[in-house]
């Protein structure tokens, strides 16, 4: 994806490629535009200011090739000094690698590194992987994994893989996503999917979390489980759909809190987190089935969690296979 050279200080007129052809207008912006905060481009395009051959559009709205999209005069915010990667971060990373090719790279990513800098964190995996191989000149993440979930994520290392893997996310075809997820209570094992609609809120601290709700946009995760202890049942997720949080908010909903869930988990699942030593999120992304942008193989990728995810699940009595 194009980033274009402007002057955000003024009005932008954006021409769409067919390289960014069905890309919804928010995800378009953000891969045009830059180092704009994420929040600053949600705030235009929701009051209106960015406009699709002179149109008002919603963040969902897609764009086609020769769409003319006007971006209002930008005030940034000071620039944010990107940190340094230690050693022993870019070491982990190495040993993190599942899988390298001209085109991809896949990376183990542990639990509590975010995947790109912002909102008060200087470095994140992105930042450190471009400090590790500072010679290639283009490495974009393709999707995206909360900073508390582990597991595998793609990176592009070419322009053309990345657009061809995000328009299999855009369009829901070619990518299989699959999580392990330690869940409160044993889970019961007829319930293998939860279709309900997800919605974006805003709490009084201004922290945004999801919550199901009628008026919000239509989810779907499929869920196997697992196997169960006295305490927690492990269950194999995955996401039809790619809303934010999904996996985390459809366990929730239907009673079974992830462990160490700080956003969703409830008083009393906080206590017994507690007494059983959770210092974690315990979500983690396992495997990755897709097709490859470039030659058109099938790959099924695999990583599996930290030894503190597996013994945490030995001594709780649950197991798993990949």
């Amino acid at each position: 994806m194009a980033k274009f050279d402007i002057d955000t200080s003024k009005v932008n007129f954006l021409e769409v490629t067919e390289d960014n052809h069905g890309q919804r207008i928010d995800n378009y912006l953000l891969g045009s535009l830059g180092k704009v905060p994420k929040a600053l481009v949600y705030r235009i395009v929701r009051k209106g200011e960015v406009r699709v051959n002179k149109k008002r559009v919603k963040a969902d709205s897609r764009v086609v090739t020769g769409d003319i999209v006007r971006v209002p005069p930008l005030r940034l915010p000071q620039e944010q000094a990107v940190g340094h990667a230690s050693d022993a971060l870019l070491d982990g990373l190495r040993q993190a690698i599942v899988y390298e090719d001209d085109a991809l790279l896949a990376i183990n990513k542990p639990h509590g590194l975010a995947v790109h800098g912002g909102s008060g964190v200087n470095l994140g995996l992105i930042e450190a992987l471009r400090q590790m191989y500072p010679s290639h000149s283009f490495l974009e993440l393709v999707h995206r994994l909360d900073r508390d979930t582990s597991g595998i994520i793609l990176v592009a290392k070419k322009r053309s893989a990345l657009v061809a893997l995000q328009k299999m996310l855009v369009n829901k075809v070619g990518i299989q996503k699959r999580y392990l997820a330690l869940v409160h209570g044993r889970w019961p094992a007829a319930i293998t999917e939860v279709k309900a609609p997800l919605k974006k809120f805003e709490r009084q601290s201004g922290e945004r979390i999801m919550l199901v709700d009628a008026e919000g946009k239509a989810s779907h995760t499929r869920y196997r489980l697992l196997s169960s202890g006295s305490h927690y049942s492990l269950l194999e997720a995955e996401p039809v759909t790619g809303r934010t949080h999904q996996i985390r908010v459809h366990c929730q909903y239907q009673g079974h809190t992830i462990a160490g869930d700080d956003k969703y988990r409830d008083r009393t699942q906080v206590m017994i987190d507690q007494e059983h030593g959770v210092r974690r999120l315990f979500l983690h992304a396992l495997q990755l089935q897709f097709r490859h942008p470039l030659t058109g193989e099938r790959m099924s990728l695999s990583a599996p969690p930290g030894n503190d995810f597996d013994r945490f699940l030995e001594k709780e009595g649950c197991s798993y296979e990949i």
